[in-house]
């Protein structure tokens, strides 16, 4: 008896008590992903949910959001977490999501409330955007936003697992196991070690090539920009080469490497197709702009990115909330994609074809 009472009180409640009251504090509604989409990561873990519930904050997370890392509703339970239907959290004052949400599921958010998520693929759909517009949510993208000291702190840390998990890809790849030759990226005694050649000097790829270098391969980071390489030296491995992409030099590269990995250049680069018949049969290649390899190890991004969402969720508490959190932070500001029922980012904007206004501007209308 005892076990089906505890049970039953992780059971999503008929009533729709998770409604922000005016003054009531912060209410966050915990999404997890579509069951129809490959997407596995999340951003609170059970341990961050107790360090804001302890604090005063409201926590109600949609039953079972927490399978893609492995953790059970009764897990968040133990710590203050209110297990809920969707509807019921998308029914809270602030929604928490790692994918943006749908058109439906944003006509079931309250007026007014405010959404927080990554950037994704859905913020460029028309019916989207319209619903967040004509129910007046408050949209702001976490990877657009950045710290007090200027550092884009959620892009980077998914970027940095993503450049170190290509490379877990890469040797699962060249691995028996994987389909290849059966090679380790590092060199042993007697054996040269495997070449890796990253193109691109975005965060994902220089911990790709930080990541290859620690496993002992040869690591080659190109990209058509001398400054931006410059740059990219102070945070690379000391093995790692960095090199100006040229047709001659990227063409010997390419036919020694062993894996291949493409990412954001300085400036725009096509990788030329008539290097394709030089690549070697068993190269392992992978696009940083394609695919997202930290979908593999969701369970590291949500720890990762709850220490940063913890401190976030504790400022807002103190600036009053949501809105207190926006007006009064910059590095918030630069994330959002709608706020009062207007469409403040460009980007979108110029995408769908729709007028936007600059947030400082409103901001500035209303002080």
């Amino acid at each position: 008896m005892t076990d089906t009472k505890k049970d039953s009180t992780l059971e999503p409640q008929p009533e729709v008590s998770v409604i922000d009251r005016p003054g009531g504090g912060i209410h966050i509604g915990l999404l997890g992903n579509y069951a129809d989409t490959d997407e596995t990561r999340f951003l609170l873990t059970p341990e961050a949910c107790g360090l804001l519930t302890s604090a005063g904050i409201k926590v109600s997370m949609e039953a079972g959001a927490g399978v893609d890392i492995s953790f059970k509703d009764e897990t968040y339970a133990e710590y203050g977490v209110k297990i809920v239907t969707r509807d019921q959290a998308l029914k809270c004052g602030l929604v928490l999501s790692y994918q943006p949400i749908r058109a439906k599921d944003v006509k079931k958010m309250t007026p007014g409330a405010a959404l927080l998520c990554m950037m994704g693929e859905a913020l460029f759909e028309q019916s989207v955007i319209k619903a967040l517009l004509e129910h007046r949510i408050a949209c702001g993208c976490l990877d657009n936003m950045y710290s007090h000291h200027e550092v884009e702190i959620f892009a980077d840390i998914v970027d940095e697992i993503d450049g170190r998990a290509a490379i877990m890809y890469a040797q699962e790849s060249l691995s028996y196991l994987g389909g290849g030759k059966g090679v380790l990226l590092a060199g042993v005694a007697g054996l040269n070690p495997c070449e890796v050649l990253i193109i691109g000097c975005g965060r994902d790829c220089i911990a790709a090539a930080n990541a290859a270098a620690g496993m002992g391969a040869k690591v080659v980071l190109m990209d058509n920009d001398v400054s931006s390489l410059q740059l990219a030296r102070s945070a690379c491995h000391p093995v790692v080469e960095l090199i100006a992409i040229h047709p001659r030099v990227l063409t010997n590269r390419v036919k020694t490497a062993d894996v291949i990995i493409t990412g954001n250049t300085t400036r725009t680069f096509d990788f030329p197709k008539s290097l394709s018949s030089s690549i070697k049969d068993s190269v392992y290649v992978i696009d940083l702009n394609e695919s997202h390899p930290s979908v593999s190890v969701p369970r590291t991004v949500a720890m990762a990115l709850s220490n940063p969402l913890v401190n976030f969720f504790d400022e807002m508490s103190i600036k009053n909330g949501f809105t207190g959190m926006m007006v009064t932070t910059p590095g918030v500001q630069t994330g959002m994609v709608t706020y009062e029922g207007k469409l403040v980012d460009k980007l979108i904007a110029s995408y769908l074809s729709m007028p936007s206004i600059d947030i400082r501007v409103m901001l500035s209308s209303t002080n």
